[in-house]
């Protein structure tokens, strides 16, 4: 086995030579708090210049497990990289605390500080990488930084150009790969120090959707081979949809709302979410939208949005309940952590006045659209 560690400078992690998979080791504790963990303790921080202040995160309170795929997310200006940036001290906070691995980070020193950094590593979206330096010489920076001895650098580098898929490309210079292989470079950096938690900042925002996937399953796989704690920054839900566990929605500073993204998904309470799901939601149909009528005529069809979450909604059960002919317009069905989440867009025909209520016993969000005219 080849040594290699994920969690401290020197710490052993042993690998599986047939696979070039790390075997995760215990992870260890800091100051009292499982290896990973974040926390933020009513989080401040207003930026101010000659033109006014602007209040970037409002009394952020909130807990990031170790191990997780955690996302935030939010429009422009909502406070995300703001909010990732204050876990690693690249922002310092107005007035609150954020809590790392149980130690509050205001208080550290210099050297704390730098010790801080060495467990969080950080891949950003435009990758950063030096033009004028190899793939091996970029990867192997931080190493140099921190003083490892160069008998031990060589081996780390390969081993973590393993793990991201780039053992071919060591001595290639950034102008000769994709932006996906950028990427991939970007993270092999993050790793090499061997930290606990991985932050980033728009990661994939850059790259095309075939990479976006790609790069999305390397760190889904990266979290569950080696337990590293892993939040990222978006404005898309698509990509939250795909990774994460947890998201939390800001919106002007503050948290809209929070929770396992399947719920986010299937059950979203905020305007602010509604709004970042809506490129995901297909339109009425043209030809309806077109005839679609807000009064209710003789013979007219219901038009009904359900959205549900965490189980199947059943259509029979949908018929019974709304004692009508439905039929079905659209839909959408994710699964998501395991539970169903959809959305559905259907036509109930003479449906009655109470119908909603009838139909809210089967769970779910349901919206009325408007009529359609039996005669339209």
């Amino acid at each position: 086995m080849l040594g290699l560690a994920f969690h401290g400078i020197h710490d052993p992690v042993r690998w599986d030579t047939a696979s070039a998979r790390p075997i995760p080791a215990a992870r260890t504790a800091t100051a009292g708090g499982a290896a990973g963990t974040v926390r933020f303790e009513a989080v401040s921080k207003t930026y101010r210049s000659a033109s006014g202040t602007v209040q970037a995160l409002d009394a952020i309170d909130l807990a990031i497990p170790a191990g997780t795929i955690f996302g935030i997310i939010g429009r422009s200006g909502a406070g995300k990289s703001s909010l990732l940036r204050t876990i690693n001290r690249l922002e310092e906070p107005t007035s609150g605390r954020v809590i790392v691995d149980g130690e509050p980070i205001e208080a550290l020193d210099a050297d704390g500080l730098v010790a801080l950094r060495r467990r969080i590593g950080m891949i950003f979206q435009h990758f950063n990488l030096l033009s004028a330096k190899t793939v091996r010489q970029n990867v192997a920076l931080p190493l140099a930084v921190a003083g490892v001895p160069k008998a031990e650098i060589g081996p780390r580098v390969d081993e973590v150009l393993r793990l991201v898929g780039l053992e071919g490309k060591a001595d290639v210079y950034p102008s000769r790969l994709s932006g996906g292989q950028k990427q991939r470079v970007g993270i092999a950096r993050a790793l090499v120090t061997r930290p606990a938690i991985l932050l980033c900042d728009e990661a994939t925002s850059a790259l095309d959707p075939e990479a976006t996937l790609a790069i999305l399953g390397l760190l889904r796989d990266i979290n569950r081979r080696l337990g590293i704690t892993i939040v990222l920054i978006t404005h898309e839900m698509s990509v939250i949809r795909e990774i994460c566990s947890d998201v939390v929605v800001l919106e002007r500073g503050r948290i809209a709302e929070t929770g396992p993204v399947w719920r986010v998904f299937g059950q979203p309470e905020h305007a602010a979410t509604r709004a970042l799901l809506e490129p995901l939601s297909r339109d009425l149909p043209e030809d309806l939208a077109a005839r679609l009528r807000s009064d209710r005529t003789a013979g007219a069809s219901l038009l009904l949005r359900i959205t549900c979450a965490g189980e199947a909604l059943d259509l029979a059960a949908l018929t019974g309940a709304a004692g009508a002919p439905v039929r079905l317009i659209q839909a959408g069905i994710d699964r998501i952590q395991g539970r169903a989440v959809g959305r559905m867009i259907v036509a109930i025909a003479g449906a009655a006045p109470e119908v909603e209520e009838r139909l809210r016993v089967l769970g779910g969000e349901i919206e009325r659209i408007g009529y359609v005219a039996a005669d339209d």
